[in-house]
């Protein structure tokens, strides 16, 4: 059982809901990363997704965009990205989830990722723009390593893409909450509940949803028919908004909290 599943299976016993929140890792350094990570954990994070820094993000808006922008001028790769989530695991427990475009995961080699990836301390890897038809052998890699795989469904999907997914899928499954690029939203698309009611004729994997999750209110919203809700850009937002300050660490742990006072 990997721990992605025993993390979700706990937060079940106890009664509770997942709380996932996204970081660009190197925005705005490594170091800084590994503290954020930490930090957040201790916040109540169920999982933690961490974003790979890439240079045609295509699937995100301009928040997480400029994060990795700013990661990128740093000069590093997965190599020192995976080298700061070996610190962290010897830290804490909670799930970390490698999220990414497939094309640094290419160059990095898929199989050496996999091994890698797994003396690092990932659980899941989830790559937005790699299809379930085109996965197999990615997710062979993977699973070899005992590391889960992670599919994103969208109101768009169909139901047999849904079936397709759930085949394959494990740990969980991220489901978008609407059609577009990331960004925090006022309101909550109405599409998001019927996806997730949509997933869960086919899986019984927890299903978290995620784009467009800012407030506490949409986290509450969210964790009245999901198993856990997704925040991204809002934190990738505060943490360039409190660039530079020397307590950003202690001040997104206090944010992130303050999300998710019904996860606790």
């Amino acid at each position: 059982m990997s721990r992605i599943t025993e993390t979700f299976d706990q937060s079940r016993r106890e009664g509770k809901k997942g709380f996932i929140p996204f970081l660009t890792a190197g925005d705005p350094n490594l170091k800084l990363t590994r503290d954020l990570i930490i930090i957040l954990s201790r916040a109540g994070a169920t999982l933690i997704k961490l974003g790979v820094p890439f240079s045609d993000p295509m699937a995100d808006g301009p928040v997480i965009q400029r994060a990795s922008e700013r990661a990128l001028r740093h000069g590093f790769g997965l190599e020192e990205i995976l080298e700061t989530t070996a610190y962290v695991r010897a830290r804490i427990e909670t799930p970390i989830v490698l999220f990414s475009y497939f094309n640094p995961l290419l160059q990095f080699g898929t199989e050496r990722l996999a091994r890698q990836a797994k003396q690092a301390g990932i659980d899941g890897v989830l790559v937005t723009d790699l299809i379930p038809e085109e996965a197999d052998e990615f997710a062979s890699s993977l699973r070899a390593e005992s590391i889960d795989m992670i599919f994103l469904v969208a109101p768009t999907s169909t139901d047999a893409r849904l079936r397709m997914v759930a085949e394959r899928a494990s740990g969980f499954i991220y489901a978008v909450s609407r059609a577009g690029v990331t960004g925090t939203r006022e309101s909550m698309s109405s599409e998001a509940e019927k996806l997730v009611k949509r997933v869960r004729k086919f899986s019984d994997l927890p299903v978290a949803v995620g784009f467009g999750i800012s407030t506490r209110e949409q986290v509450s919203e969210v964790l009245s028919y999901a198993d856990a809700a997704v925040v991204g850009s809002a934190i990738v937002a505060e943490i360039e908004r409190l660039s530079g300050s020397s307590d950003l660490v202690r001040r997104i742990g206090r944010f992130a909290a303050a999300l998710t006072p019904s996860v606790r």
